[in-house]
């Protein structure tokens, strides 16, 4: 799995993909950040650690930008495992219109032929699903609350938060993490595609 978030010096959250699913309609207040500095930061996750983080030095993430990001930084990583690892990936990512872009998903299709999850990939993506992505429902929360403990003062400040608590996920949390997942996914086919957050 791999996703890109947002982190802001002043601690706001991105809650790109925090939804509110009720029987009824909710009056609901949106934040906006404006003028905060930021990073995009992007890890991967696999079976038993992360990948990353990987910050970029563009403040907007073009299809370019993210095919560099795999190019250069994910695939060499990849290639650093045993080759029954490397052979038993599913890459795993959101609908972000960077992912879709007709060069990233050619490059996919050849480095991970029938073994990428994505819009327009082999293995379709459930639209708005965060409930099934370690990323959103684990990691994120788990290095934004590490994170914001203390006072952010500067962009450098908050890149070393955020690979200092990186460092402390674990295997066995990560592991832990990939059951809960499975859990998710079994809720998920016996309540036909119900949003799992609900149960």
């Amino acid at each position: 799995m791999s996703r890109v978030t947002v982190f802001y010096v002043n601690g706001c959250v991105n809650r790109h993909n925090c939804h509110i699913w009720g029987t009824e309609q909710l009056n609901e207040i949106h934040e906006y950040v404006r003028g905060s500095p930021k990073v995009n930061v992007w890890c991967g996750l696999l079976y038993d650690h992360v990948i990353g983080p990987f910050f970029f030095s563009e403040k907007t993430i073009t299809g370019f930008v993210y095919l560099d990001l795999l190019a250069q930084y994910m695939f060499p990583q990849i290639e650093t495992f045993e080759q029954e690892t490397v052979n038993r990936v599913i890459f795993m990512q959101d609908g972000a219109p960077p992912h879709f872009s007709c060069f990233v998903t050619d490059v996919l299709n050849e480095r991970f032929p029938d073994a990428w999850i994505g819009r327009g990939g082999p293995i379709p993506r459930p639209p708005r699903s965060p409930d099934l992505s370690l990323l959103d429902f684990f990691l994120w929360g788990y290095i934004k609350n590490i994170v914001c403990a203390e006072k952010i003062r500067n962009i450098q400040h908050l890149q070393e938060r955020i690979t200092s608590a990186i460092e402390t996920v674990t295997r066995d949390m990560i592991q832990k993490t990939w059951q809960e997942i499975e859990f998710r996914l079994n809720v998920f086919r016996a309540t036909n595609g119900a949003h799992i957050e609900m149960y």
